[in-house]
């Protein structure tokens, strides 16, 4: 997410009473079908709807109902941690399993860090444990991950992009997320 989106939730959230803001989330599919998820954090769910509504028009793309394209994202929390010397992968997924801990991982070794996924359900709990297992967390966050990845054309991409662009502007905007298949590098 963008440092200026959060700084703009921050001065907006310090300026009226927290307890008026409500998490809501938009779905739909952009150009060349592909499924976007928006989730915001609002004071306006009219304001809010509109300005999503809008571009999604603009790009040619159709705003469905809430849970409509869940389906295709998978809601997970995240975490990365410093990997410690003679760390046991194995033995440690087993005891996070308890969890929610998923028993796949990825592995950095370049940046020696470990990253695990976890249902949302035990965030609290898998940080809990980690920080008392004297792990050095280096990120922790909720994420929704496209279980179905569709290719692209550079043209595709750019409007795509384009459009994530556009929705990001919005200071009620906190993520935004597409099931576009990663550029390739």
């Amino acid at each position: 997410m963008p440092k200026d989106n959060i700084e703009r939730a921050i001065k907006n959230a310090m300026g009226k009473d927290q307890s008026d803001y409500k998490e809501v989330t938009y779905e739909g599919y952009g150009p060349h079908g592909i499924a976007i998820f928006v989730e915001t954090l609002t004071d306006n769910t009219t304001r809010t709807v509109g300005d999503v509504r809008s571009v999604f028009n603009k790009f040619n793309g159709n705003l469905g109902t809430q849970g409509s394209l869940s389906f295709l994202f998978d809601h997970k929390s995240v975490f990365t941690f410093k990997k410690k010397d003679g760390l046991d992968m194995d033995e440690m997924i087993l005891d996070l399993i308890d969890y929610g801990v998923e028993d796949e991982y990825d592995e950095d070794e370049e940046e020696n860090s470990i990253t695990i996924y976890a249902d949302p359900s035990s965030f609290s709990a898998v940080q809990k444990h980690l920080e008392e297992n004297g792990f050095e967390v280096t990120g922790a966050e909720f994420t929704r991950i496209p279980n179905d990845l569709k290719d692209v054309t550079a043209e595709q991409r750019e409007t795509i992009d384009k459009m994530v662009e556009k929705l990001e502007d919005f200071d009620d905007v906190q993520t935004v997320y597409t099931n576009m298949k990663p550029e390739e590098a």
